[in-house]
């Protein structure tokens, strides 16, 4: 199977482990967004996986945030889609390939990063370590990359705008209490017990698995419309003077410098 830069591929007994390396904060920029894309499609259709873990190589980021200078350029006059975006679609993967799919923060998750999280099955998280955060209306946005589609299905309309209004940063402790991940573990209790849910599932026969998520699946209704809306709410936002002046000023004051993406919920208020 082929591997791409910024990601490492280890597979072993049904279970491809992913670690995302690409310092000095794991930026979901175009060269991981584009290696992440292609290695879905390449798990999704490799008969020899049966669990996809992801994971970082970075202990303070599992990937910070979509890459804002990109998101700068994006055109403003895109309007409704008609069909799901790239990175819907990147996402989507995750949700709905015939595997388990498990994300294990141990650092940092915002923006897009979070929404590729969220798009897994599941979520584990390291105390005292993990921070959650969707920082994308404090910069004129929203998160348009499944964040207002997942989050509030995983903890409910309140909580869901607390998190999405608010920008501010959510402990693993709190994650879990939520429901936005599973569990949170402390960090040397983290990996024993991923490890052992992955060799459990990895082992069971295949067509059972991949039958049973796709039946817990068809509980989530409208999915794709939504993340369609989503889509184009987002479009919407990007000409707009203010967002332009905000994606500039997050940018001026650290936004996407290790010291400012380590206090996000703070640079997001500023």
């Amino acid at each position: 199977m082929a591997v791409n830069a910024p990601l490492q591929l280890d597979l072993r007994d049904g279970v491809a482990t992913v670690t995302i390396d690409n310092p000095p904060i794991n930026l979901f920029d175009l060269a991981l967004y584009l290696a992440m894309s292609e290695m879905a499609q390449q798990l999704a259709a490799d008969p020899e996986v049966r669990v996809v873990v992801l994971r970082s190589a970075n202990p303070e980021f599992f990937i910070a945030h979509f890459d804002v200078t990109l998101i700068q350029h994006l055109p403003t006059d895109a309007g409704m889609p008609t069909e799901l975006n790239a990175f819907h679609a990147m996402c989507e993967a995750f949700r709905t390939m015939p595997k388990a799919t498990i994300a294990v923060v141990e650092g940092r998750v915002g923006g897009g990063g979070s929404e590729l999280a969220l798009s897994c099955d599941m979520r584990f998280a390291a105390l005292g370590q993990a921070v959650f955060n969707q920082p994308e209306v404090a910069l004129g946005i929203l998160p348009g990359g499944s964040g207002t589609v997942r989050l509030p299905r995983l903890i409910g309309r309140s909580r869901a705008l607390e998190v999405i209004l608010g920008c501010d940063d959510v402990s693993a402790e709190l994650a879990e209490r939520w429901g936005w991940v599973n569990r949170a573990l402390p960090p040397n209790e983290l990996w024993p017990f991923v490890d052992r849910l992955a060799r459990r599932i990895a082992s069971f026969p295949p067509h059972a698995v991949a039958a049973a998520k796709a039946a817990v699946l068809r509980a989530e209704k409208d999915v794709a419309a939504d993340l369609l809306l989503e889509g184009g709410a987002f479009n919407d936002t990007l000409g707009h003077p203010s967002t332009v002046d905000a994606l500039a000023g997050f940018m001026a004051r650290g936004g996407q410098t290790l010291e400012g993406e380590l206090r996000l919920g703070d640079l997001a208020a500023e």
